[in-house]
């Protein structure tokens, strides 16, 4: 029996210096290991523990990156252990096989796009007339298949991502803040979606998942078994589902705990693989 393993990565299970929530004394924080360099400088760490369950899992399970990030911004990420068979980009976009870029899914996902959503084009219109200068940072396009803007959060007008949602949902999309950053995505584009593509291709029977944000809500209700951090989107929100375990630890902290937890069900999966799968960790 196959176990796939679907966790997202930033503030999940990589962190930046100012996600990694250190609120212990200095003398007791832990080591860390940097997983990201980006114009020359390191940006995401996890701690040394978790790069040794990292490496583990990678052995033992079929694991699954599944981000936001573009390619481009995925291929800077260097994690422990083998590298992945399997990686998702571009929230579903793009669904990355050694490493390359599977053109099948790619001609699958652009039809739903066109059959059931809006044009980027016309998201990307709305954004620019109603997005004011004096807190919008930066507006980018990822990988042509959805938006998001960089903005000061402190100077965001209240209600402007609401009124946002409330425009792009009868148009098939989604809004989502994470941080800095306002994501307008296509509904049809889903990380569930390309984890179910890799659990086909598999034959894994048992998908375990993880992640902090809305963006990752539908990943971890088509799991068997999740978990969200005590930070993020889904914290701030209350978001939970029975199969979902919500963890009080948070920043670095919440990644090396996931990976303690995607271990200890993966070693009870092959433990009772041929009987009943567990429900407990």
């Amino acid at each position: 029996m196959t176990l796939l393993v679907a966790s997202d990565l930033d503030r999940t299970l990589i962190y930046s210096t100012a996600a990694l929530q250190l609120a212990m004394a200095d003398a007791d924080a832990p080591r860390l290991l940097c997983v990201e360099v980006y114009k020359s400088k390191p940006l995401s760490y996890v701690t040394e523990t978790a790069a040794g369950l990292l490496d583990e899992l990678a052995r033992s399970t079929v694991f699954v990156p599944t981000t936001t990030r573009t390619r481009e911004q995925y291929g800077r990420i260097r994690l422990p252990g083998p590298s992945p068979e399997f990686a998702i980009c571009a929230n579903g976009g793009h669904l990355l096989v050694d490493g390359v870029t599977d053109p099948d899914w790619t001609r699958q996902v652009a039809a739903r796009l066109a059959d059931e959503c809006a044009p980027l084009a016309e998201v990307r219109e709305h954004l620019t007339a109603t997005a004011n200068p004096t807190w919008l940072r930066k507006q980018r396009v990822a990988e042509d298949l959805f938006a998001y803007l960089v903005v000061e959060r402190t100077l965001l007008p209240d209600g402007w991502v609401k009124e946002l949602a409330e425009w792009a949902g009868p148009r098939g999309w989604t809004v989502s803040l994470q941080g800095r950053k306002i994501y307008a995505v296509p509904k049809p584009l889903t990380k569930s979606a390309a984890v179910r593509e890799v659990a086909r291709r598999t034959g894994a029977q048992h998908i375990l998942a993880a992640g902090d944000s809305l963006l990752d809500a539908d990943l971890l209700l088509a799991a068997n078994r999740g978990w969200r951090p005590g930070h993020g989107e889904l914290a701030d929100s209350g978001w939970s589902a029975p199969h979902v375990d919500v963890l009080p630890e948070q920043g670095v902290a919440a990644g090396e705990e996931i990976l303690r937890r995607f271990r200890s069900f993966s070693d009870d999966f092959r433990r009772t693989a041929a009987g009943a799968i567990p429900h407990q960790v």
